[in-house]
Order: C-alpha cells, then structure tokens, then sequence
C-alpha cells in the first residue's frame, strides 16, 4: 500500500469527537453548510471568518466539545496551509516573475496569434491537461492562473470562456488519470492493472473533458459573465523593458516542474521500491514543493535576468507578489479546517456504515459512495480512498477491465459537486473574483458535469469489456 494510503486510512480511523447518531450528524452536517453559505451571502461576512464559525458551529450542532473541534479545525487549516499554501506562494512568485519580465506577454501573444475565437477554449483545455497531468490540482491552479487571466483580458474573453476549460482539464487529470495519488491509491486498494486503468482512464477523460470543458463553458460564459478581476492579474510595471524572454524559455521554465513531477512519477511507477536510492532522489525533485522551488530559482534567471532585472528588482518582484494572496491563504486554510472538523466528526464513517447495506451494482455502488463521501466532507482523496478501501472485495471475482473500471467509478464519484467544504472551490473562487452564487453556478457544476459524465462512460464501457 502507499504511504498515502497509510496515512489517510490511519486519518480515518481516529474515534471521532462525537458521539452523535447519524441523524444528529447529518443534520449537522447540513446546518453548518448552509450555516456558512447564510454568513457569507446574506450578512456579507468574509470567508474566512464564515468558514471559522461555521467550524465551530458543526461541532456544537453534532454535540462534539468545544476544545476537541477547535483542534480539529486548526489541525486541519495549518495542514492545508503548510501543504497548499506554500505551492500557492511559490506560484505566486512565479506568476509575477512572468508579468514583470514580459514572459507572460510572450506566451499571451503567441497563444492569441496561433488560436483565437471559437479555437480559444479548446487551446485552454489542451494545454492544461497536458500541465496537469502530473500535478497536484491546486499546483496546476497557479501555474495556470497567470495564462488563463491575461489570455482572457488581453483577448476579451469572459473569463468563463478560457477559465472552465482550464480547470476542467486539471480536474479531469487529478481524478481519473494515473499517476495522480487518488488513483494509484485506488488501483492499490482493489489490486487493478496501471497500464490498462491508464489506457481506460484517458479514454473516459477525452470525452469528459470536451463535455466539461470547451462545451459547458459556453453556459458558464451566459450564466456568469465576468471579466479578469483585475487584482488578481500579474501587472506589468508602467516602464517598458528593452527585452524580454523568448517564448521558447518562457514555455520550459513553466514545464519545469512538470516535468520533474512526472519524472518522480515514472520512476514510482517503474522502479516501486520505496528504498530504492534512485526512487528517493526522485521522490525528492519530484515534489511539489521542490519542483515549484526550483521553477523559481531557474525563473528568476530566465525570465528575470533575460527581462535585465537587478537584484533589487528581482527582490522587489517576490516581495510584491505575495501581498495579494494573503486572503486566499487564510480562505484555503479555513475551508481546509472545515474539512478536517467534518472528518474529525465521523462523517466519513456515517457515510460507509450507511451504504453496506446498499444493494446494487458494483461501479454504481462504488461511485455513489465516493460522492456520498466528497459531499460530506469536501475531501476527493479521502473519498478515493474510503470508497477504495470498501467496495475493494468486490473486486476479487472481476476481470482485469472491470477492476481498471472500479478505480475509474471511484475517481469519477469523488470529483461530484465540490462546494462550501472543499478548500478548492475557495481556491477558485478568490483567483476569479466570484461570489459563492457565481462559483456555484460554474465550478460546482462542472465539477459535477465531470463526476456524472465520467461515471456514465465508465458504465457503458462496462457493459461491452
């Protein structure tokens, strides 16, 4: 097993700090939710606050004491935050080093000259599926954002357009397509085949992807027509520079640590000895942190010194771009706190209990449980994995097509309708400027488009493998 799996299922089995029945639980559960959402819309309460109060409002309503949820819910926002916010930061500073130095401009410009109109949103799509396929979705996230903002403003876009095609190719990837954890956790749990999950989970994640992406961002644009919030776009300063970077080292620097995350990737998959001397060098280049780290060392080269950056300067341009994602540190990290206490209070458990007695098909029974578990606690990797962990002796009499399918069904569910509980749909919210309505309207129902689309194919496919 993992060590990812070995943690998270560790996670799960701590007693929770309630005793609440599941009744009482559920309830609380929706109260909290809604409790968040009412501080949010109607009282215009900052999220960060709303999701802290919403916290300690979950555990009062499940029974939970005070002092054992106020653990629960900073444990789980410093863990966010140490885990997240850090890739947050260091793409920060990326993004801003390609504003300043014009290396934006040069991607930007190359991307309007070689796609625009109706090709735009499928160029979107492309490029963040091919980034996102070894990344951490929150990584993909700030490594797009930059691209997909000032695609969006400098060719008058609706920010929907070129936004839901960016994200759903990151969402797509992170959800079905190995190696991301969430599936190799799954192919773990229920002994599936990589190669023919991988094979079978780029056949489901093309069509879902269209579907998600390009198509549904045509609605998206209708239903919320924003433009670029221009807080979150990487100025350029008011000077013009005699030079920039060229858009062929502009393009590596961005593919840097994409390409030192799949590299740690391919060598899990082929070397799978964790005391292997090579897996754990690369276990440690491969790393988000490290591989966003070096992204900014090698930038600061790169784009900086290309652009004539002083040192000064180049000290000037970190300092700058951390100011603005103060905020959404402490709105990731809150709803990452949010999630933690739901866990803390054995929804996750409730969830499983509950559905032992379902009797129906095994890949429906399988997805229904992921979205059970992704509603209840905001979490598509704790909803991977328990639902791996459950439905896992089912797989013992299935072809090796049908246990590839099984880790599809589970991916496919956990991705359902992410809302208040998820720290990403905080994440995407304050990098596009939308409100809880709007961010519903676009990312929660993509997120769901992805999760029924994806679980429609995998059971199609079942019936002709």
């Amino acid at each position: 097993m993992t060590r990812l799996s070995v943690e998270m299922l560790a996670a799960d089995s701590v007693e929770p700090i309630t005793s609440a029945g599941h009744a009482q639980l559920g309830i609380a559960v929706l109260a909290g939710i809604a409790f968040i959402v009412l501080l949010i819309t109607k009282f215009k309460l900052h999220a960060f606050l709303a999701l802290t109060i919403g916290s300690l409002a979950l555990g009062a309503f499940a029974g939970a004491p005070l002092d054992k949820t106020i653990v629960s819910f900073t444990t789980g926002l410093g863990s966010t935050v140490a885990s997240v916010g850090v890739l947050i930061a260091l793409g920060a500073i990326l993004g801003r080093l390609l504003a300043d130095s014009g290396g934006a401009d040069q991607i930007v410009d190359t991307i309007l000259a070689r796609a625009g109109g109706r090709s735009m949103p499928w160029a979107m799509v492309l490029i963040a599926s091919v980034i996102g396929l070894p990344l951490f979705f929150e990584v993909g996230v700030v490594l797009m954002i930059p691209v997909v903002l000032m695609v969006a403003k400098r060719g008058n876009y609706s920010l929907m357009r070129i936004g839901i095609p960016a994200l759903a190719g990151l969402s797509v990837m992170h959800g079905l397509v190995p190696p991301h954890p969430g599936p190799l956790v799954a192919i773990d749990a229920v002994d599936a085949n990589l190669g023919v999950t991988l094979a079978l989970g780029v056949l489901v994640a093309i069509p879902t992807v269209i579907i998600a992406g390009p198509v549904f961002s045509r609605f998206a644009a209708r239903w919320v027509d924003v433009p670029a919030p221009e807080r979150m776009i990487p100025q350029r300063p008011s000077e013009d520079l005699d030079r920039r970077p060229g858009f062929g080292v502009t393009l590596v620097t961005i593919l840097l640590p994409v390409v030192m995350m799949l590299a740690k990737a391919l060598v899990d998959i082929v070397v799978d000895d964790p005391e292997n001397t090579v897996q754990r060098v690369f276990d440690v280049v491969g790393s988000p942190l490290i591989a966003l780290l070096t992204a900014v060392i090698v930038g600061m080269f790169t784009l900086g010194r290309a652009a004539g950056f002083t040192r000064e300067r180049l000290s000037s341009t970190v300092e700058k771009s951390l100011a603005p994602i103060a905020g959404i540190l402490l709105i990731v990290g809150a709803g990452g706190g949010f999630k933690q206490t739901l866990i803390d209070s054995g929804v996750g458990r409730m969830v499983l209990e509950i559905s032992e007695d379902w009797s129906i098909p095994a890949l429906l029974l399988a997805w229904l449980i992921a979205v059970a578990i992704r509603l209840a606690t905001g979490s598509a990797t704790v909803a991977t994995i328990s639902a791996a962990g459950l439905v896992a002796p089912l797989a013992a009499d299935m072809s090796t097509a049908h246990t590839a399918l099984l880790v599809l069904a589970i991916g496919a569910g956990s991705l359902f309708f992410s809302h208040v509980n998820d720290a990403g749909f905080w994440l995407v919210k304050e990098y596009f400027g939308l409100t809880v309505g709007q961010n519903i309207k676009t990312w929660s129902i993509m997120e769901t488009l992805i999760s029924v689309v994806a679980g429609a194919l995998v059971l199609l496919l079942s019936l002709v493998l």
